[in-house]
């Protein structure tokens, strides 16, 4: 319980010091530094070796002690130098499809000193070795892990830096305002058929189901035989099937409503596969989804749009008080796609 408490009362203050920001420039008011496991080794070995020093009035031992505790005491300027002045700011939120990594770009600028041996991390991910000159950029790509489809915004990426010696590690962070698009998982879709026409005489001219508008054609093995004409084949000894064609739906329409008693995302992740497979092929298609509707089209733009729109649908933008690591969930509209919600 206390350190939980320590923990939310540390990140409400960090919170509060770093806002959020698709840009930041690192300054003494941001940057924070610390000795890492060697350096607090260090420092007691020179603590060691000052007590010795004193105890035997030996000159050597003292020089010695302050030249390594000089060398500490400059190691810890040129740390923080490597940090102070530096900005770094998201260029590109990333897309992609749900469990895999969402590339988010960012570039990293240097002020008058040289910035060396940075490092971007966010949780299970980490681009290390960026070194960028005295007044030049640099931009990094930082994979960010993903778990679901929706908005995704890294709560915290943070900066950090060892160099020279490894004894201590200065380090800020960065809260992006931005958000990625993650698409749900593809999975192959079942055969299904919209419930949309393409228009009007389309509709006209479907036929509705009817034993009087059946196509009869000859029996072929694999016929179930409720479907077979009995009474014909009793009178004629022909062997017929009664084929009804039912009202559909335009095959150019990917319909959410197609796929009756499957869950709200299971439904989303055959959309998104469908609409891959169509584009894969360069077919023509349009998306219906409640409260949107995206008219038939095709190419690599309207493919794109139509995945955003699967990403985004039920959700919400990630608030500032409200950012989760590995994106946001959703209140789903349950009267709507009639799928329970996950």
């Amino acid at each position: 319980m206390i350190k939980q408490s320590v923990g939310r009362r540390f990140s409400r203050w960090i919170n509060r010091r770093i806002p959020r920001a698709d840009s930041v420039l690192f300054s003494q008011k941001n940057i924070f530094i610390l000795p890492t496991g060697a350096g607090v080794v260090f420092g007691i070995l020179l603590l060691i070796m000052l007590i010795t020093g004193i105890n035997y009035q030996n000159s050597l031992i003292y020089l010695l002690t302050f030249m390594l505790g000089a060398l500490f005491v400059g190691a810890m300027h040129q740390t923080h130098r490597n940090l102070s002045g530096l900005s770094l700011s998201l260029v590109q939120p990333g897309e992609g499809v749900a469990g895999e990594d969402i590339p988010f770009r960012f570039r990293v600028s240097s002020g008058k000193d040289d910035s060396l041996a940075i490092s971007l991390s966010v949780e299970d991910s980490r681009v290390a070795g960026i070194h960028v000159p005295a007044g030049e950029s640099k931009d990094v790509t930082l994979p960010v892990p993903s778990a679901w489809r929706g908005y995704l915004r890294p709560d915290r990426v943070r900066i950090e830096t060892r160099f020279p010696f490894g004894l201590l590690k200065a380090w800020s962070w960065v809260r992006p305002s931005s958000a990625g698009l993650v698409f749900p998982r593809l999975l192959a879709a079942p055969e299904a058929l919209s419930t949309l026409e393409d228009g009007p005489e389309n509709a006209a001219a479907a036929k509705t189901a009817g034993q009087d508008e059946a196509d009869l054609r000859p029996w072929r093995e694999g016929d179930l035989s409720p479907r077979v004409m009995w009474k014909r084949f009793a009178r004629s000894g022909q062997m017929v099937v009664a084929d009804w064609e039912a009202k559909q739906g335009s095959p150019h329409w990917l319909d959410f409503a197609a796929f009756p008693g499957v869950d709200n995302e299971l439904r989303l992740s055959y959309l998104a596969w469908l609409v891959q497979d169509r584009a894969a092929k360069g077919a023509r298609f349009g998306l219906n989804l409640p409260g949107e509707l995206i008219e038939p089209d095709s190419g690599k733009v309207h493919a794109e749009r139509c995945l955003r729109a699967l990403a985004i649908w039920g959700e919400e933008k990630p608030r500032d008080d409200d950012a989760r690591a590995f994106g946001t969930r959703r209140k789903l509209d349950r009267a709507a796609g009639g799928g329970s919600a996950v």
